[in-house]
């Protein structure tokens, strides 16, 4: 028996059925060296404190209700296991996990999440 193709679609999606209210998101570009507002060159290597990240929503579970694909999150990556499909890494999370959304439909009335 193959092991199933997860191979990223062409608008960064990834063919995968997540179980219950599961997200999984792509970080890009987190890793590289950095800029201040003020233009001084902050080294990937350097300690910061807890930061929170943004991510690209990639797969949803069947329960998922606030979030869509394609969907900019706000999440803590310290809390929440990384898994590797063809060598790229993604983040595996809740969606009640997530504490911001940055999408066109969300409007300033609604909030993005629930509680």
């Amino acid at each position: 028996m193959s092991a199933p193709d997860t191979s990223p679609l062409s608008d960064g999606s990834v063919p995968i059925k997540l179980l219950h209210d599961r997200i999984l998101v792509r970080v890009d570009g987190v890793d590289g060296d950095r800029r201040s507002t003020g233009g001084i060159l902050i080294p990937a290597t350097a300690q910061v404190g807890k930061r929170l990240s943004w991510a690209r929503v990639v797969a949803i579970g069947p329960n998922v209700r606030t979030i869509e694909m394609g969907d900019q999150v706000l999440f803590d990556p310290e809390s929440h296991p990384e898994v590797e499909l063809h060598s790229k890494e993604y983040v595996l999370m809740r969606e009640r996990d997530v504490h911001a959304v940055a999408a066109d439909r969300v409007s300033a009335e609604s909030t993005g999440l629930y509680l």
